[in-house]
């Protein structure tokens, strides 16, 4: 069976976000506000570290993942160049997320090709947060 965003949506509860920046402004800071608001525990991933929305914010990947266990979803804010480092870093961690989830506009073929061939559902250009409103018919931004 193939996983579908509203089964990946439903059976997941923590959501690390590679790229989330601490602007209120940018579009990956208001995405990790929504997922929070619908009850999502989420994993910030920043170079710089710090605090986004009141959560620790780790400075790489492999910090969170060795931090943080039970990580079900990486949602990916990066340039599409980057989708390929990003895959190959994830099959390096100490556990792998059932899911990568890359941000609307962004796209990666030898990324989502590696990651899928691992048996990791990875899904491309689409916004979570839209996604979610849209499956759970939830207007509320």
């Amino acid at each position: 069976m193939q996983a579908t965003h509203k089964n990946i949506l439903e059976t997941s509860k923590k959501i690390a976000i590679l790229g989330l920046s601490p602007d209120p402004n940018k579009p990956s800071n208001a995405v990790a506000k929504y997922l929070q608001a619908k009850g999502y525990k989420i994993i910030p991933i920043y170079p710089k570290g710090g605090e986004i929305l009141g959560v620790r914010a780790y400075t790489s990947l492999q910090d969170a993942f060795n931090t943080e266990s039970d990580i079900d979803i990486l949602n990916v804010f990066r340039k599409s160049e980057a989708l390929f480092n990003v895959a190959q870093e994830v099959l390096n961690l100490p556990y792998r997320p059932k899911c990568v989830w890359v941000q609307l506009g962004l796209k990666n073929k030898e990324a989502k090709d590696l990651l899928q061939k691992t048996g990791i559902v990875y899904f491309e250009d689409i916004c979570i947060q839209i996604e979610h409103q849209r499956i759970f018919n939830d207007s509320n931004l």
